[in-house]
């Protein structure tokens, strides 16, 4: 059994937290596994306890583009207070782990007699609305090098652990681009000591200068998060 919980169930007040648990179940996240499909209403939501989860858009023609990552510090399907709308991306695990899991009436349900936790889904939603209209810029406007930089301060932030794993297509997908900009921009990192790669393990050597080398955006992506969800009394 995990031993952390999800920033979100945390925030919430005792007896909501219990009774949303009650109704929620432990699923194991499994790396590569699609949690939902392009088109179709989601099923369940999700809020991850480890491991993290990315939505991918994939349009016909085009590369596959990475247009959020959730982990323990969010959920997945906020949008479902919107009602039975079909997902415009793939939701697929990029770091295994665990979540709690619950279904789509349910979570509704729930929502409905509990103005806590309608109030954390809500917040989770705006985050996640102004956190894909920043990634949109950043692929527009942002260098490559950058924008890995920042995606592997968000799967180290994620993965709890200076080491996951990850390949050059993998990192290529979510990026939006082709591998051979990967694989130099990654290859630059490593031989400045920021990063070790080497078959699918990446370890974060120099967390600070990897900060220093991520656009702006990662900076103002904690910022908001903090902004929308001010840190609780101890």
């Amino acid at each position: 059994m995990p031993t952390s919980e999800n920033f979100l169930i945390r925030r919430l007040p005792r007896t909501a937290r219990k009774h949303l648990l009650d109704q929620c179940a432990l699923f194991d996240l499994v790396l590569s596994d699609e949690l939902s499909v392009r088109g179709q209403p989601l099923d369940h939501a999700h809020f991850p306890i480890d491991g993290f989860i990315s939505m991918v858009i994939d349009m016909d023609g085009y590369p596959e583009l990475e247009v959020g990552m959730v982990g323990c510090e969010a959920m997945l399907g906020a949008e479902l207070l919107l009602g039975a709308t079909p997902a415009p991306w793939r939701a697929l695990v990029q770091g295994p782990g665990h979540s709690w899991r619950i279904g789509a009436k349910a979570l509704r349900r729930e929502c409905a007699t509990s103005p806590a936790l309608l109030q954390v889904v809500q917040t989770s939603l705006l985050v996640r609305l102004h956190q894909q209209a920043l990634a949109s810029a950043c692929e527009r406007f942002h260098m490559i090098g950058q924008r890995l930089a920042r995606w592997l301060l968000m799967s180290h932030d994620r993965a709890r652990s200076d080491r996951f794993h990850v390949t050059h297509e993998g990192m290529a997908t979510m990026l939006g681009v082709r591998r051979v900009g990967v694989t130099l921009a990654a290859s630059e990192l490593q031989d400045c000591g920021l990063i070790r790669y080497h078959r699918g393990e990446l370890t974060v050597l120099d967390r600070t200068a990897l900060e220093g080398r991520s656009c702006s955006c990662y900076a103002t992506d904690r910022a908001l998060h903090q902004t929308l969800f001010p840190a609780q009394p101890a």
